[in-house]
């Protein structure tokens, strides 16, 4: 699904550079599930924004089904956003006015293949609760209506960047499930950032960061459910 070969990331700030990625190579394969561990400042938010076409590379390549996502015009960024990539933030970015049906509805009205919003809603444990404003749910449910909007216009990849950061263990737990359900029952390339070790259990594979690069990758030969994770 993704090919990256020596991606690096400097940011200027006066006479500072911030080297962000120091030289990354990653594979990501169809239908995998996988934790980008790290601490803050560890390259892990760089490289998801450079894969969903957020943030562009100093150097290096990124391949998505062998196109060049770090060759493509803003144009070309916009619409690969828009057809193959989902997005999920420790932030839930709802509309508070609009319903979590109408909050989904925003992303199925521009997409070529949506699914209807009740189906969306319905994969992530909330067909009950279709009419209800971002203020009448918890912070478990503001979030699955995220993932609900992220995977309504059927992605080929979600990105999800600390995606249980702002929540309890137990709605973190909820948040999870949605993720992994999402990934087994449609096959999307799911890719998680955190900073939480036990997360990583529930992955296919982790990668560890550190100082702008992947120190380390490990292969989960036995997943762990997301409510047996030890917070």
């Amino acid at each position: 699904m993704f090919a990256v070969e020596g991606l690096i990331k400097i940011y200027h700030t006066g006479e500072l550079e911030i080297h962000a990625l120091a030289g990354v190579d990653l594979a990501l394969y169809e239908s995998e599930l996988a934790v980008l561990l790290g601490p803050s400042g560890s390259g892990k938010s760089t490289l998801l924004n450079i894969l969903g076409g957020l943030d562009t590379a100093t150097a290096g390549s990124a391949h998505f089904r062998g196109s060049e996502i770090t060759a493509m015009s803003e144009r070309e960024l916009t619409r690969y956003r828009r057809d193959h990539v989902g997005f999920v933030f420790q932030f839930y970015n709802l509309i508070p006015s609009l319903s979590a049906r109408e909050n989904v509805s925003l992303v199925t009205e521009i997409s070529p293949n949506p699914m209807k919003p009740d189906e969306a809603l319905g994969l992530v444990g909330l067909g009950h609760r279709l009419d209800h404003f971002p203020a009448q749910l918890s912070g478990g449910e503001q979030q699955r209506v995220a993932i609900a909007r992220a995977i309504a216009k059927r992605p080929e990849v979600l990105l999800c960047d600390e995606p249980t950061g702002a929540l309890d263990s137990k709605t973190g737990v909820q948040v999870l499930e949605a993720l992994t359900s999402v990934n087994e029952e449609l096959g999307t390339t799911t890719a998680v950032i955190t900073h939480n070790v036990a997360i990583a259990d529930i992955a296919h594979r982790v990668f560890y960061f550190g100082d702008g690069k992947i120190v380390r990758t490990k292969i989960n030969k036995r997943r762990v459910a997301p409510s047996k994770v030890q917070w």
